[in-house]
C-alpha cells in the first residue's frame, strides 16, 4: 500500500469512530449545558457524581478492548470460527464485568460524604450516581458488539447506533431534567436516566445488527451452545484487565483531581467540569484514531508485515498531531464564548476559560498518547503500558495535583498544571515504547525471511 492508500484507509476506519465517539461526549457537553442552566450546584453535583462514576466505567470500557486486537489478528490470519468465539466469550466477561463494577459503585455511595465537598452537594450527588452507575451493565454488553465489529474494520453501524441513541438521550434530558410535556420533573436525576435508556437502546441496535446482519453472515454467529474455553477467556482478560487498569491510571487521575477541586469551591468544581467537558471533545475524537490504530496495527501483525505497519502508524499519529493542533486552536480562540454556554455565572465562566489555555497546552500530548495506547494495543503489548500511565498519573500527577494548590497560588489551575505534565510525559514514554517494538518486530520478520 502506499502512504495516500494507508491515509485513506486509517480515516475509512477511524471516521465513523471519531464521529461516534464525538456523538458520545457531546450527550455530556449536552448534559452539562442542560444541568447549568439549573444552577452551579447542580452543575458541581453531576461533575462529583461523574468523576466517580467515569473511573469504574473506563475501567470497564478497557476490558472490552480486549477483543478487538484479537479478532483483527483472527481476521489477518482467515481465522473465521475464532472471531465467533471470540464474541461470545467477550460477552459474558463483559456482561459479568459490569455487574461486579456496578456492585462496587454502590459500595462507594456510603463515602461520598468523606470527601470533603462543599455541603449541600451530597443530597444531589447520591441518586445521581446510583442511577448513572446502572448504565454500566448496558454499555459494557453494547461495548462487545462494537468491539468485534471495529476488529473487523467495521465501525459505522456503531456510529450510527451511537449517534441516533444519543439524539435520543438528549431528548430525553429535555423531558426529564425540567419536565417538559407532561413528564416528571427530575432534575439532575433525569438526565441519569436519559443516560440509561440511550444505551439499553445502544445494546438492542448493535446486538440485531452484528447477530443478524448478512455481512456477518460468513461468520457462522450465534449465541447458544456456549462452552467455556479457558485459554480464550484468559487471553481477553490478560488483555483487558491491563487496558482497563490503563485508562482507570488515566482517567481516575481527572477524576480525583476534580474530587480536589471540590475542595477549594464548589465554583471552581463547575469551572473545572466545564473546562473538562470541552477538552474532551478533542479527546474523545481523537480516541477513535487510537482505535483504527489498533485494527490496523493488529492486521499487519497478523500479516506480519513490517513494512505496512510502520507506515499505518506513521500516518495515525500524523492525523492525530493534525487534529489536535485544529482543536487546540479553536479552544483557544473561543474559550469564552464556549464557557459561556455552561453557565452565566461570571466567575465560573473566567475559572472555566483560564482553565481552557492550559488545556490547549497538552492537546498534542493528550491526542499522541491516545493513539500510542491504540497503537500498542494492536501489538497486544499491554503490561509495560500499564505500568507507565501507574507511575505517570498515579505517582506523579495525583502528589502533584494534591500539594501544588496547597503550596502555591495558583488554586485549581495548580491542578491542571499537574495534568498537563503528565500527559506530556505519557505521550513521550508510550511513543517510544511503540517505536521500539516496531523495531524489535520488524527485525525479527526480517531475520525470519532470510533463513
Amino acid at each position: 500500500m502506499t502512504t495516500a492508500e494507508h491515509y485513506k484507509t486509517n480515516l475509512r476506519i477511524a471516521l465513523p469512530v471519531m464521529i461516534g465517539q464525538l456523538g458520545h461526549i457531546m450527550v455530556s457537553v449536552a448534559d452539562s449545558i442542560m444541568v447549568g442552566q439549573l444552577g452551579t450546584f447542580p452543575l458541581a453535583a453531576v461533575a462529583f457524581g461523574n468523576s466517580i462514576y467515569v473511573i469504574f466505567m473506563v475501567f470497564g470500557i478497557g476490558i472490552t478492548y480486549g477483543i478487538t486486537p484479537l479478532v483483527a489478528q483472527a481476521a489477518g490470519k482467515g481465522h473465521t470460527l475464532l472471531q465467533s468465539t471470540l464474541l461470545r466469550h467477550s460477552l459474558r466477561i463483559n456482561l459479568l464485568s459490569a455487574i461486579l463494577l456496578f456492585g462496587a459503585i454502590l459500595a462507594t455511595l456510603p463515602f461520598l460524604g468523606m470527601m470533603s465537598q462543599e455541603e449541600g452537594l451530597l443530597p444531589l450527588t447520591a441518586p445521581y450516581l446510583l442511577i448513572l452507575g446502572s448504565s454500566i451493565i448496558p454499555l459494557m454488553v453494547f461495548q462487545a458488539f462494537k468491539q468485534f465489529a471495529e476488529g473487523l474494520s467495521d465501525t459505522q453501524e456503531a456510529m450510527k447506533a451511537i449517534l441516533g441513541c444519543n439524539l435520543i438521550n438528549i431528548i430525553l434530558n429535555y423531558l426529564l431534567i425540567y419536565g417538559n410535556f407532561g413528564f416528571p420533573e427530575l432534575g439532575i436525576n433525569g438526565a441519569a436516566w436519559a443516560t440509561f435508556i440511550a444505551r439499553f437502546l445502544m445494546v438492542v441496535w448493535m446486538g440485531w445488527y452484528v447477530l443478524k446482519s448478512k455481512k456477518f453472515k460468513s461468520k457462522g454467529l450465534h449465541l447458544g451452545g456456549f462452552k467455556l474455553r479457558k485459554r480464550i477467556a484468559r487471553k481477553l482478560i490478560q488483555l483487558g484487565v491491563p487496558m482497563g487498569l490503563q485508562y482507570i491510571f488515566e482517567v481516575s487521575a481527572f477524576a480525583i483531581a476534580a474530587i480536589f477541586v471540590g475542595t477549594i469551591s464548589a465554583v471552581a468544581l463547575a469551572a473545572h467540569q466545564i473546562a473538562i467537558n470541552i477538552a474532551s471533545v478533542s479527546y474523545m475524537a481523537v480516541t477513535g484514531l487510537g482505535a483504527a490504530a489498533t485494527v490496523r496495527i493488529g492486521n499487519q501483525l497478523g500479516a506480519k508485515d513490517g513494512r505496512n505497519l510502520k507506515i499505518a502508524s506513521l500516518t495515525i499519529f500524523q492525523l492525530a498531531a493534525v487534529w489536535m493542533t485544529f482543536t487546540g486552536m479553536v479552544i483557544y480562540l473561543y474559550r469564552y464564548q464556549l464557557a459561556s454556554f455552561y453557565s452565566t455565572d461570571p466567575e465560573v465562566i473566567e475559572i472555566a476559560s483560564t482553565m481552557l489555555i492550559v488545556a490547549v497546552l497538552f492537546q498534542l500530548s493528550d491526542g499522541i498518547q491516545a493513539v500510542a495506547l491504540g497503537a500498542l494495543r494492536g501489538l497486544t503489548d499491554v503490561k509495560i503500558p500499564t505500568w507507565i500511565t501507574f507511575l505517570v498519573y498515579w505517582l506523579l500527577v495525583l502528589p502533584a495535583s494534591y500539594f501544588l494548590p496547597k503550596i502555591t497560588d495558583w488554586g485549581a489551575l495548580g491542578i491542571w498544571y499537574a495534568l498537563a505534565v503528565g500527559l506530556t510525559i505519557s505521550a513521550f514514554l508510550l511513543t517510544y515504547r511503540f517505536r521500539r517494538m516496531v523495531i524489535k518486530l520488524t527485525l525479527k520478520w526480517s531475520c525470519a525471511h532470510l533463513k
